[in-house]
């Protein structure tokens, strides 16, 4: 069956090391689309930090773009949801008390905001920000609302800290959430439902898709669920290992214009 819809991982894959859209990537999307391609952005990000590359790509009127690791399914014009799978306080709760116990940062999402109950607020939560455009906001537990819902919790801390949380993580946490890293010091903790496969299923569904009409792009232990879900599942040249393994295709890395390399060779 000829793809119809291609899902795209944002940081190592569409963006390059220095967070842009190449002219060459830019390009090949674009003639995709023109075939009637639809493309969409499926992301660990925020919807916030998706938008100016939904502009930027032309992606928006009657678009679709999946956020929060596919804790969302978001219309790419205004953020509003078509599909979602969120926390509740009580998950809050138990992830921050955790984080605290391990020794770890700690931050939560909203649709809209970040929150950290931690003062001494992490390098990771600022750099989070800066890259996302995510509004920042400090708030102790005792200030939280208890009706609020979370698309997703997060660790974050310098690799070695997290990597020794991580092994410490309880059996209950591993069993109940989905956990897993989209960098070194990020640690993503979700509904056990939720993970970028099930977001892009949701979608396909919604569109009248089968995975035999879908490809996805990826490189990070968090694009392991769509490359699977998509009949056509393609690693970046610079993913991990684990990605490379499942994928049916290997592209060029994201300093090569692999996400153009792969739209040329297995759609145009």
């Amino acid at each position: 069956m000829a793809i119809k819809l291609i899902a795209i991982d944002m940081d190592g894959t569409l963006l390059n090391p220095q967070h842009l859209i190449t002219p060459g990537v830019k390009s090949a999307i674009d003639r995709a689309r023109q075939k009637g391609v639809s493309i969409v952005l499926a992301t660990g990000r925020p919807f916030v930090g998706v938008q100016r590359y939904l502009m930027e790509l032309d992606l928006q009127a009657g678009q679709y773009c999946i956020s929060n690791n596919g804790a969302l399914v978001q219309r790419a014009e205004d953020g509003e949801c078509v599909a979602e799978v969120t926390l509740a306080f009580e998950d809050y709760l138990y992830i921050e008390q955790l984080a605290r116990k391990l020794g770890v940062h700690f931050q939560a999402f909203d649709k809209s905001h970040l929150y950290t109950p931690n003062k001494n607020i992490s390098e990771y939560t600022i750099h989070e920000a800066s890259l996302t455009g995510i509004p920042v906001r400090y708030r102790s537990v005792e200030e939280m609302d208890r009706e609020m819902r979370f698309p997703k919790l997060m660790m974050v801390d310098k690799a070695d800290l997290l990597n020794a949380a991580v092994k410490r993580l309880p059996a209950y946490a591993k069993e109940t959430y989905t956990v897993l890293k989209s960098a070194p010091y990020y640690l993503k903790i979700l509904d056990r439902r939720v993970n970028k496969g099930q977001g892009v299923k949701m979608l396909a569904e919604k569109l009248g898709l089968r995975p035999d009409e879908v490809m996805a792009i990826g490189d990070q232990e968090n694009d392991l669920a769509m490359i699977e879900y998509a009949s056509t599942g393609v690693a970046m040249g610079n993913a991990i290992e684990s990605v490379k393994n499942i994928a049916q295709f290997v592209t060029k890395t994201n300093m090569e214009d692999g996400v153009a390399h792969a739209i040329e060779e297995l759609v145009l």
